[in-house]
């Protein structure tokens, strides 16, 4: 099950992002260790998903899509940063992107 691989991978890479606003430049010893030890684990779960049998468009795109959102919502909601209309509009198109290129790769399977 290649899904729940890039579910824990996007896990890892949103929990790294937002410890990487904490090191003040690598400073700051557990925010710095958390970083690299979730970006490890992000790179590790989204290379068992590729070779569990998931396209590498696919799981990039939803990696990539899904961290973008998520990153934008905590930073909005918990860390006190403004989060405009044109912002929302840019991330409903970086995941509707990605949704065309899962349903594009599904069409061309069909």
């Amino acid at each position: 099950m290649p899904w729940l691989w890039l579910v824990g991978a996007i896990a890892a890479e949103v929990a790294a992002t937002v410890s990487l606003k904490f090191t003040e430049g690598f400073t700051r010893l557990l925010p710095s260790v958390l970083v690299v030890i979730c970006y490890g684990t992000a790179f590790y779960l989204l290379s068992q998903t590729l070779s569990r049998g998931m396209p590498l468009g696919v799981a990039y795109g939803v990696w990539a899509a899904s961290g973008v959102a998520l990153l934008a919502l905590i930073g909005a909601f918990f860390l006190g940063e403004s989060l405009t209309w044109v912002q929302i509009v840019g991330v409903f198109l970086v995941v509707g992107g990605v949704l065309a290129l899962e349903m594009g790769g599904q069409a061309g399977h069909a």
